[in-house]
């Protein structure tokens, strides 16, 4: 038997997308996920996404961690996503349903924009800044902090209108880029500036750019269908 996949990134953090709307799949248990995941064994990816019913939203997302532990956000993964329904539905809007949240997307110029909704500073600290986006993130302006239950954003430099950051996502390690942690970034550095103004973050896999509009924060970015084919399950 085979499984239909398709593979997308958005700057550089890649994702393989399954369908359990059209498709039976099988149990998402720890070994098959990381076994999916895997660059040299599987397909490989960042996180696998499974694409599910909704009655609240044309569709509800599933997030695993390519250690095979659950997550309860992507930015990047549902800018992904809602690409995939826009092109499938032949529409410019989407919703997406999440454990906490209904998400809206939408095409624009520079690729997909999606409101990621409302987020909770849990700590504020000289050295880091604690946001939760749904997933808990620490964004550090004092170097490499370890805190393996979040996500860590670690800021090299900023100002009113950029900042560079590199990321290591709980589950998955380094990663090239994580939309959720750039807007808790952004978050940091509006703290640190007292001010909010739509903020380009560079990350080592390519730029995003997150602005807030009605205290919903805004994450826009190109994303790309890299392949699709079938993953043999033996």
């Amino acid at each position: 038997m085979s499984l239909p996949f398709v593979k997308m990134q958005a700057q550089g953090n890649d994702f393989v997308i399954l369908d359990a709307i059209g498709h039976q799949l099988p149990d998402m248990d720890t070994e098959f996920v990381k076994k999916i995941c895997h660059r040299h064994f599987g397909i490989g990816c960042d996180q696998l996404l499974i694409l599910q019913t909704s009655d609240d939203a044309d569709a509800w997302l599933e997030i695993y961690n390519a250690d095979g532990s659950s997550a309860a956000n992507c930015g990047n993964g549902l800018r992904c996503v809602a690409a995939l329904l826009m092109s499938r539905l032949a529409c410019e809007k989407v919703s997406i349903g999440l454990a906490d949240r209904v998400i809206h997307a939408q095409r624009t110029k520079h690729g997909v924009q999606v409101n990621m909704g409302k987020v909770v500073v849990e700590q504020v600290h000289d050295d880091f800044l604690d946001v939760n986006m749904g997933n808990p993130h620490r964004v550090s302006f004092a170097g490499e902090i370890l805190c393996p239950e979040r996500n860590v954003e670690i800021v090299s430099s900023y100002n009113q209108h950029e900042v560079f950051i590199r990321i290591i996502e709980r589950g998955t390690g380094e990663t090239l880029a994580c939309g959720s942690g750039a807007c808790a970034s952004a978050i940091a550095v509006w703290k640190k500036l007292n001010m909010q103004s739509p903020l380009t973050v560079h990350m080592p896999g390519g730029d995003v750019v997150v602005s807030m509009e009605n205290e919903n924060v805004l994450l826009e970015g190109a994303v790309q269908t890299v392949f699709s084919g079938e993953y043999c399950l033996s």
